[in-house]
């Protein structure tokens, strides 16, 4: 199969079009390009095979563009433009100036102290960007998301983490139990035994077939906790605490967050529990987007001013 013409372009058949078209002569070209007047000759019946137009013809005053070769000035122009733009870096990123809309996947327990510091930096830094922060549950796939486009990065934490993702640890915390003020456990003291057999309150999970970190870290020593009650949303905890017997096991900076402004003790782990580690997770393909390497930069920096 024969070649379409415009398979035979390339940059430097371009560039001597233009360059042509704006000198009106193939000395002044070959001189500007350092090349001979026969090779220049030798393209510019290249490009006139290719466009099936003179392109250039003899005037009184020398070469003058046909009514084809003016279009194509304006074109070639456009096409060098376009080279340079795809063989350039990108332009650098500025934050103060920028009106890119972000996407951040959080669960929703980050909503307390994280995700407000965040949101004040990038309002403070980048007043035009938009900043949308999308909740984690069980029917969003926040790797696909990542992969698509529709997340720029996502924070939380896996007892599992995804093997082809970008992975940083932005902090870790202890885990703790949160109750009622006035539940029994308190005075008496939480023991293994009365946890195990407290009635738990537990975050619905947001991922499908996710195990939480506490519920493994109990498997692994052959215990089980008994959930009576899930909640989707952090939020409704302290509500829910301050109105039943139940008992909620999580990290110690949403706890101590809750029991500011609500009647609620923290209590010691009654058996030894590996930290919470939570990670950010963004993919391949913004791995170098300067704008969403400021974005990551901004999630770290607000998760080492709040979990210092």
């Amino acid at each position: 199969m024969s070649a379409r013409p415009v398979d035979q372009l390339d940059a430097n058949l371009l560039r001597v079009l233009h360059t042509l078209l704006s000198e009106r002569s193939v000395t002044r070209t070959a001189m500007k390009l350092g090349q001979s007047q026969p090779a220049i000759s030798n393209m510019l019946k290249r490009l006139r095979d290719i466009t099936g137009d003179a392109i250039l013809v003899r005037g009184k005053n020398g070469m003058t563009p046909t009514e084809r070769g003016q279009e194509l000035l304006v074109l070639a122009g456009r096409g060098l433009s376009l080279l340079e733009s795809i063989a350039s870096p990108p332009p650098a990123f500025v934050a103060a100036t920028s009106a890119r809309v972000f996407h951040l996947g959080a669960p929703d327990y980050l909503s307390v102290l994280l995700i407000p510091l965040v949101m004040e930096k990038v309002r403070e830094l980048a007043p035009n960007a938009v900043l949308v922060v999308h909740a984690l549950n069980a029917g969003f796939d926040y790797a696909a998301a990542l992969e698509s486009g529709e997340l720029d990065c996502v924070i939380g934490n896996w007892p599992d983490l995804p093997p082809h993702l970008h992975i940083a640890q932005l902090f870790e915390d202890d885990v703790v139990c949160m109750v009622n003020r006035k539940h029994p456990v308190v005075s008496k003291g939480l023991s293994l035994k009365y946890y195990l057999e407290m009635a738990h309150l537990a975050p619905t999970p947001y991922m499908v077939g996710h195990r939480s970190i506490i519920d493994t870290a109990l498997a692994e020593q052959g215990l089980k906790r008994k959930i009576q009650m899930t909640i989707p949303y952090f939020g409704m905890v302290p509500y829910i605490l301050s109105k039943t017997d139940l008992i909620f096991t999580t990290s110690r900076s949403f706890a101590v967050q809750c029991a500011k402004d609500w009647p609620i003790e923290i209590l010691a782990m009654p058996i030894a529990m590996p930290k919470m580690q939570f990670f950010m997770l963004w993919h391949e393909r913004v791995h170098a987007a300067t704008e969403v390497q400021w974005l990551r930069r901004i999630v770290a920096e607000a998760a080492g001013e709040v979990y210092a």
